[in-house]
C-alpha cells in the first residue's frame, strides 16, 4: 500500500501497517508538559499511578514558556509543583530562562525526523519543520503517556499543499502562511495532516518552516510536514549528533485534496480581527491607526524574524505614542541578538525587549490590549478576547516594523530597507554544548514499570449508560445560526489557565463568548450543548472540556470539532457527537432529547429521530470505562 508521511510514521510506531481512519496504539518518542498544563499532569499521575510515575524519564520533560517568570501566584505554584515532581522523579526541566519548549527541543536535537513528539502545546505541529510528527494534547493524554509510554491514535487523512515559486524580502514565510490560510479557511484541513511540497517549501530555512508548520493549527490541521533540504539536514545532525533519516510519502499515496499556490504572486498579508482566516492584503488595510505591536511567539520568534524587523527599524524610530514589544523565542535567539547587534537596533528604535518565552499568547506579560486598542502581532491567533478587549491583526515581522514607524498599518514594500547580513539558523555554528545528548544516553533503561493505582482500574467513575437525557441549549450567533469556530478562549479563557481544581472551572465557562457571559449561572444539570462547526479550535487546554463537566452538562453536540479538543473530550469520558448537517432549526431551545450515545441517535420529544455520526468504538469504550485512565483497550 502506498503511504503518506503520517501513515508511515504511525505504522513504524504501531508495529504494523496502518492507513487513514484506522485506530491503533502507538509508542511515543518524546513527551513534554508546559507550565500551565504541567501541574495537572502531575496531579493526574499521582492520583492514578504508583511511583515512579514515569515509564522513561529520559524521554520526558517539563518546559516553562507560557508565563515566564510567573506573573501571579497561580502560575508560580504550578511551576513549583512541576519542579518538585521533577526533583522526585528525575525528569528534566527546561526552566523559565530556556524559552519556548518546541523551539528548545529543536535546538537541542530532541525532535528527530520520523519520530513522534507530544505535549500540552497546541502548536507542537512546529515539529513538522524537521520532519517530526508533533501533536498537542490535553493534560490527561499527556499524563497517560508519561506513565505508559503509548496511547491510542486515529490515523488522520492527508492533504497536499504545493508551493511553487519563491518570495523575496520583505515578503516572508508569515505571508506564505497567511496565503495558505486564506485559501483553506479555519477548518479547511480539519483533522488532517498537511504535506507541504514544491520548490517554495524546499527553499524555506528553519525559521520559515517553523512559521508555516505552527499555523497549521489555525487551518484545523493536526500537523504539517515539510521536506528537508541540505541545510536542515546539517542542522539536525549538528544539534542531535545523529544523521537524520527523513520520512517521505510513497509515489501513489492518496490525498484528500491538493492545493497549489504561486508564491511569486504573494504580497504582504494581514489576518484581520477576529480570525486568523480573515486574511486581506496589507495594502487594503493600510492607514489603520495602531497603538502597539508585538514581535514574538512560537510562530515568529526566531533570529531570522528578528533580523527581518531590525532591517526595517535600523536608523529609524518607533512613532511617538506607539510601542513595540519584542520577545525572542529562546535564550539562544536572545544571545545571538545580543552578540550580533540586533538588540541594539531594537533598543535604539525605542522597543521594549523581554526575556525569552511565548509572550502574550497565554495571557502572559506581553501583548495584552485594552478596549479600543489596536495591535499588530506576529503571533498565530487573534480570536476575540484572547489578548484582551482590543483588536489584533496578525502580520509578518517586516509589516510590524514598518507599521510602528508609521504609527499605522503600512506595507513594508513602501519602505526602503536592505536585509541585514546574517547567517541562517542551519548555518549557525555557535550552538550550545550538546550535554543533553549524553544525559539522555546515560538515562536510558533505568526506569521501573509504572503500575496504575486501583482507582484507575476499578474505582474511576464510569459512564452512566448509553442513554442520555437532557434539555437543549443552543449556542447561536446574533443572527440565530449555530455558532462556528468557538475557540478554547471563548470556552475557557487563557487568563484562568493556572486553575487546576475542577470545582473552580465551571463558573468561567463561556465567560468571554459574546451573548453567553452568564452561561454558567443559567445552565441546568444534564443540559445538552448544541454548537456549530470547528468547536474547540485553538489551544490544547483540558479546562475547555473540564469546565462542562464541572457544571454537570450532560453532553456536547457539534457540526464538527477541533482535532485536539476531540481527543480531550473523548479521553475525559465525556460524551459528544457530531452531526455535520445540523442547523439551529433542527432543534428547539429547551426541548428534551433522549440520546443513544453508542448508536448516535437523537430522539426528540415529538418522536422524530436525528442521526449523528456514529462514535468510533474507542470513544464509546473510553466513555463506558469512565475516562482514559480506566481504559485498557487493545489494538484497533
Amino acid at each position: 500500500m502506498a503511504q503518506t508521511i503520517i501513515e508511515k510514521i504511525l505504522s513504524r510506531h504501531a508495529g504494523r501497517e496502518v492507513k487513514a481512519g484506522d485506530v491503533t496504539w502507538i509508542g511515543i518518542d518524546r513527551r513534554t508538559a508546559r507550565d500551565f498544563g504541567g501541574a495537572s499532569v502531575v496531579n493526574n499521575l499521582k492520583k492514578y499511578y504508583h511511583p515512579p510515575y514515569i515509564d522513561d524519564r529520559s524521554r520526558t520533560f517539563f518546559t516553562f514558556d507560557c508565563n515566564v517568570p510567573a506573573r501571579d501566584t497561580g502560575y508560580a505554584d504550578n511551576q513549583q509543583t512541576c519542579r518538585d515532581f521533577a526533583e522526585e522523579t528525575g525528569v528534566r526541566v527546561f526552566d523559565t530562562a530556556a524559552g519556548i519548549g518546541s523551539h528548545v527541543a529543536i535546538e537541542r536535537g530532541l525532535a528527530m525526523p520520523g519520530e513522534i513528539f507530544v505535549g500540552t502545546d497546541s502548536h507542537l505541529n512546529i515539529m513538522g519543520a524537521v520532519n517530526c510528527f508533533g501533536q498537542g494534547m490535553g493534560d490527561r493524554d499527556i499524563a497517560y503517556i508519561w506513565a505508559q509510554g503509548r496511547n491510542w491514535f486515529e490515523v488522520p487523512g492527508s492533504m497536499k499543499v504545493v508551493l511553487e515559486g519563491s518570495v523575496r524580502f520583505p515578503v516572508s514565510a508569515k505571508d506564505i502562511t497567511l496565503a495558505v490560510i486564506r485559501e483553506l479557511g479555519s477548518a479547511g484541513a480539519l483533522g488532517k495532516v498537511i504535506e507541504f511540497s514544491g520548490p517554495g517549501a524546499e527553499s524555506l530555512g528553519l525559521a520559515g518552516r517553523i512559521t508555516v508548520a505552527s499555523m497549521a493549527t489555525e487551518m484545523g490541521a493536526i500537523a504539517a510536514m515539510i521536506p528537508l533540504n541540505d541545510g536542515i539536514r546539517r542542522y539536525i545532525e549538528k544539534r542531535s549528533g545523529f544523521e537524520p533519516e527523513e520520512v517521505t510519502a510513497d509515489p501513489g499515496a492518496e490525498y484528500e485534496r491538493t492545493v497549489t499556490l504561486d508564491l511569486s504572486a504573494i504580497e504582504p498579508l494581514a489576518a484581520c480581527p477576529f480570525s486568523p482566516s480573515n486574511v486581506k492584503p496589507v495594502s487594503e488595510v493600510e492607514g489603520t491607526r495602531i497603538h502597539t505591536a508585538v514581535l514574538a511567539s512560537c510562530t515568529n520568534g526566531r533570529f531570522e524574524d528578528m533580523v527581518h524587523a531590525a532591517s526595517i527599524l535600523k536608523d529609524n524610530r518607533i512613532k511617538e505614542g506607539v510601542t513595540l514589544k519584542v520577545v525572542p523565542a529562546t535564550y539562544e535567539v536572545y544571545s545571538r541578538m545580543l552578540n550580533e547587534g540586533i538588540l541594539d537596533i531594537f533598543s535604539r528604535a525605542g522597543a521594549i525587549i523581554s526575556n525569552p518565552g511565548c509572550g502574550g499568547c497565554a495571557s502572559g506579560q506581553i501583548g495584552m490590549v485594552g478596549r479600543g486598542e489596536i495591535q499588530l502581532s506576529t503571533s498565530n491567533r487573534n480570536f476575540a478576547g484572547k489578548q484582551g478587549k482590543g483588536e489584533t491583526y496578525l502580520v509578518s515581522p517586516a509589516t510590524a516594523a514598518a507599521s510602528v514607524i508609521a504609527g499605522e498599518i503600512r506595507s513594508p514594500l513602501n519602505l526602503s530597507a536592505d536585509l541585514i547580513d546574517f547567517v541562517t539558523d542551519e548555518e549557525f555554528e555557535d550552538c550550545p554544548e550538546l550535554s543533553i545528548i549524553s544525559w539522555l544516553s546515560e538515562s536510558e533503561g533505568e526506569d521501573e514499570k509504572v503500575r496504575p493505582r486501583e482507582s484507575a482500574v476499578s474505582g474511576a467513575p464510569s459512564g452512566t449508560g448509553d442513554i442520555i437525557r437532557g434539555s437543549v441549549r443552543l449556542i447561536t450567533t446574533s443572527g440565530g445560526e449555530l455558532m462556528d469556530d468557538i475557540d478554547t478562549d471563548m470556552i475557557f479563557h487563557n487568563k484562568y489557565l493556572s486553575i487546576t481544581s475542577l470545582e473552580e472551572m465551571g463558573k468561567h465557562t463561556f465567560e468571554t463568548l459574546e451573548g453567553y457571559e452568564d452561561f454558567a449561572g443559567s445552565v441546568e444539570e444534564n443540559d445538552i450543548i448544541i454548537a456549530g462547526g470547528n468547536f474547540g479550535c485553538g489551544s490544547s487546554r483540558q479546562q475547555a472540556v473540564d469546565c462542562f463537566i464541572s457544571l454537570g452538562v450532560g453532553m456536547v453536540i457539534t457540526r464538527s470539532t477541533g482535532a485536539i479538543y476531540k481527543r480531550n473530550i473523548i479521553n475525559s469520558g465525556f460524551p459528544f457527537l457530531e452531526i455535520p448537517e445540523l442547523t439551529a432549526d433542527s432543534l428547539e431551545e429547551g426541548e428534551e432529547l433522549e440520546i443513544n450515545f453508542s448508536e448516535g441517535t437523537l430522539t426528540r420529544s415529538n418522536g422524530d429521530i436525528i442521526t449523528a455520526e456514529k462514535p468510533p468504538a474507542v470513544q464509546v469504550d473510553i466513555y463506558r470505562a469512565g475516562g482514559l485512565f480506566a481504559y485498557s483497550g487493545e489494538e484497533g
